[in-house]
């Protein structure tokens, strides 16, 4: 398989230092993978990501959703002469989650020259299924 990243020479200390001063950062969001063809980051169910009802809350989850889609197209672009912003993200809430950790795996459903949409599925540490995201994100030229 070949693999979609720009760059062969990733690691996942320079995809988590992308994280640093951002949203990510403050929520602990870590990535703890690159595939050929995904990325998957992790991010801990604590207080900073509980609703009211002691559960995980679904913005938390969407944030992390956008977070590894967003971060795996911005592997995949030439960052010298493009960014790439999310423009929607849709996330069905499955499972509740009180405690321990989440993990979210984006993988493509589309890698085109203007969008790539990704399929992220975000599990628990049982590997039972939390939340499953759609994220579109556009690619522009930078200014």
């Amino acid at each position: 398989m070949n693999l979609i990243w720009n760059t062969s020479n990733i690691t996942i200390e320079t995809v988590n230092n992308t994280s640093v001063n951002t949203m990510a950062a403050f929520l602990d969001i870590k990535f703890i993978e690159i595939g050929p063809d995904f990325l998957k980051a992790t991010m801990p169910v604590s207080i900073k990501t509980l609703q009211p009802y002691g559960l995980l809350h679904g913005g938390a989850s969407a944030v992390l959703a956008e977070t590894v889609g967003s971060v795996a197209s911005s592997l995949i672009i030439d960052n010298t002469r493009q960014i790439c912003v999310g423009i929607e993200i849709n996330c069905n809430h499955l499972r509740a989650k009180k405690d321990g950790n989440v993990i979210a795996t984006a993988e493509p459903l589309h890698i085109g020259a203007t969008t790539h949409v990704w399929d992220i599925k975000i599990r628990d540490e049982k590997e039972k299924l939390i939340c499953v995201g759609r994220l579109t994100v556009a690619i522009l030229k930078k200014k």
